[in-house]
């Protein structure tokens, strides 16, 4: 490339085909390597999301490879090469990735938990396996298009980019089981959307939401967007196995709402509104990964994970009042929409979520860390 030169080494561990590209100068000096899901800065990549994918492969033997790849494959590698990894901190692909996008090799070597040289291969994976939530479903199935093969980009673009008229989108979400999907933020989703679409915004963790609520990479989807960010939205869905978006709404949602056909909202309140209506001890959910909620969360709060509310949607009531929140109002409104979908209406969404909650008045739990008795 250039003047540079690119060595690749194969690092298995994350999946089998995984490889780290070490990138060598004009003047023969070894700069940096791009480490893909091998290594992150902080972290490592999770071993278990490849396996059972291929007969007998299981997140132990990937484990066992990693820390093979790690020992003898990147850490002999000198101390000051910079590590390009491949995602950061809201990454599914690891557990602790740090917010930090690069960092020195040697500096990882000294801080970083799986490259500690004094754990022994079993002690290695036993680490990297403790505390592992489930992968999002959408993982398995994206190693079987790598293996199989996939559409290219260019057929997917063609088969999305085709624009709609009110009319003809919701012909179209009446003639298929598309999901309607709208990719706006959460306060212009609530003051109006298509009844039935499922809000997961652009501007968040898009990609990784979208693999935890839509289980099937094959559903049919149809776009609702901000003016101009289709070709975004159906690129982003595409990067993650979803290609499968078959037209968008032409004009946006406001061409929907002048055209004179349903709309829907979510109700809201804000954090002062529902400090106020605390003492009367409303039904709150939580919809925060669980690790967040046992860290901090509203006394009383019932905790129903985003990405588990589909296993758990009798526990909300149809007969009285509930509010939800998540950490800020982004997964909240996932939920909301979620919710709405399937006939609940007898709710709110707290805006700002458990950050702004934190500033009132409404009593909170703190983690208390058990202490043993002597």
């Amino acid at each position: 490339m250039g003047d540079y030169k690119v060595k690749v080494i194969h690092t298995p561990g994350h999946t089998l085909e995984r490889t780290t590209f070490l990138l060598i100068d004009e003047n023969g000096k070894e700069h940096g390597i791009i480490t893909g899901d091998t290594l992150f800065i902080g972290d490592v990549g999770r071993p278990d999301l490849a396996q059972h994918v291929i007969e007998d492969l299981t997140e132990d033997k990937l484990a066992g490879h990693l820390f093979d790849s790690l020992r003898n494959k990147i850490m002999p590698l000198s101390d000051d090469l910079i590590v390009y990894p491949n995602h950061g901190a809201g990454s599914a692909c690891g557990k602790m990735m740090s917010k930090e996008t690069t960092d020195t090799l040697g500096n990882q070597k000294k801080t970083n938990y799986a490259l500690n040289p004094e754990l022994s291969k079993e002690a290695f994976k036993k680490e990297l396996l403790t505390g592992l939530t489930a992968p999002p479903p959408y993982f398995p199935k994206n190693v079987l298009m790598n293996i199989q093969g996939y559409e290219s980009l260019d057929t997917v673009m063609e088969r999305g980019k085709k624009p709609l008229t009110p009319e003809g989108f919701e012909a179209a979400a009446n003639e298929t089981h598309a999901l309607i999907l709208d990719t706006r933020d959460a306060e212009d989703f609530s003051k109006g959307f298509i009844p039935n679409s499922v809000n997961i915004g652009l501007d968040g963790n898009f990609a990784m939401w979208v693999g935890e609520m839509i289980p099937d990479i094959k559903q049919e989807i149809l776009l609702v967007t901000e003016k101009g960010r289709e070709e975004e939205a159906i690129t982003r869905l595409s990067r993650v196995g979803y290609d499968h978006t078959i037209g968008y709404l032409e004009g946006g949602f406001d061409a929907w709402k002048k055209s004179g056909k349903e709309v829907d909202t979510v109700n809201r309140m804000t954090t002062g509104e529902f400090a106020k209506s605390y003492s009367e001890k409303p039904l709150v959910f939580d919809v925060r990964k669980k690790s967040e909620y046992d860290s901090q969360h509203v006394e009383g709060a019932v905790n129903v994970p985003l990405n588990e509310i589909n296993n758990h949607l009798a526990e909300f009531p149809k007969d009285k009042p509930f509010v939800v929140h998540c950490a800020g109002g982004y997964r909240s409104m996932i939920a909301a929409s979620i919710l709405k979908q399937r006939g609940w209406d007898n709710f709110k969404d707290i805006i700002g979520g458990f950050k702004e909650i934190e500033e009132t008045d409404v009593k909170v739990t703190d983690y208390v860390c058990p202490t043993t008795l002597l």
